[in-house]
């Protein structure tokens, strides 16, 4: 038997059985209630730079969220 034949039967049985096995143990480590805080976390990325609500009621007359709360109105009925 050649090489290339004997390599692409192991290829063909034991290591798509390998794949498979990492594949499975990934999925179910993954779904481990002990990886629920790196989920949550995970769940968070694309909320971590957002600015946080000012905390002031906007009615100075040079109030810069005012003037935030003005351009953003227009978007806010999307």
């Amino acid at each position: 038997m050649e090489t290339y034949s004997l390599l692409r039967e192991f290829a063909d049985s034991w290591v798509l059985l390998a794949m498979f096995g990492f594949f499975l143990g990934a999925a179910i480590w993954a779904f481990l209630p002990s990886q629920n805080s790196a989920r949550e976390d995970a769940s968070q990325i694309p909320f971590r730079n957002d600015i946080p609500p000012s905390k002031c009621a906007g009615t100075c007359a040079d109030c810069a969220s005012k003037a935030v709360d003005d351009k953003m109105k227009g978007l806010r009925n999307v």
